[in-house]
C-alpha cells in the first residue's frame, strides 16, 4: 500500500474539518492555510469527498465544506481507498486470495502480501479521523488507545 501526494492531502483536510466539526462550514482558502495546502489542489479532493458523501458542500457567504458524519464515524479506509484505491500492496484482497489459489510456486509471497494488507485494513478500518485530532502531539499512540511499536533501529550488517 503506497499513499499518495493527495491521500495525504485529503487525510490533512479532513483533520482540519474534524478539528473545526461543531463550526460548521469552512471555506476552502481557510482549509488550504490551516492545512498549508495548495488550494487548486484542494478543491479538487474536496469534490471527489464531496462526491463519495463524506463531505457537504455549503453555498453562499457562510458557504464552505463540512463533515457529512461526525469524526469518530469516518475511518481512515473510506478516504483512502477514495483517494488511493485498494490496501493492498498489489491489487486488491481478491486477487491477492486469487494469486493463493492459483500460483503454487509463489503462494507464500502472495500470503505474506495478503497479512500485510489485512493488517494494515484493519488499522485503517478501526482508526477515525477523530482519532488523529484526538492524538495531535502526542508519540506512540496508534489507533484506538493501542500503542505503534517503536521502529528498530537497522543493523550495520
Amino acid at each position: 500500500m503506497k499513499i499518495s501526494q493527495k491521500g495525504l492531502y485529503a487525510l490533512q483536510a479532513m483533520m482540519t474539518l474534524a478539528r473545526r466539526y461543531e463550526q460548521g462550514a469552512i471555506k476552502i482558502r481557510d482549509i488550504a492555510a490551516e492545512s498549508d495546502l495548495p488550494e487548486k489542489f484542494l478543491e479538487l479532493i474536496l469534490l471527489e469527498l464531496k462526491n463519495a458523501r463524506i463531505v457537504d458542500s455549503v453555498r453562499g457567504a457562510r458557504g464552505g465544506y463540512q463533515l457529512r458524519r461526525p469524526p469518530s464515524e469516518i475511518p481512515l479506509s473510506d478516504i483512502i481507498r477514495l483517494v488511493d484505491g485498494p490496501l493492498a500492496p498489489m491489487g486488491d484482497a481478491e486477487q491477492l486470495r486469487g494469486l493463493i489459489a492459483k500460483d503454487a510456486d509463489h503462494r507464500a509471497l502472495y500470503e505474506v502480501f495478503l497479512a500485510v494488507r489485512d493488517a494494515a485494513a484493519k488499522i485503517l478500518e478501526h482508526t477515525t479521523v477523530a482519532d488523529l485530532v484526538a492524538d495531535k502531539g502526542r508519540k506512540g499512540s496508534g489507533a484506538k488507545g493501542g500503542s505503534v511499536p517503536a521502529k528498530r533501529k537497522a543493523t550495520g550488517a
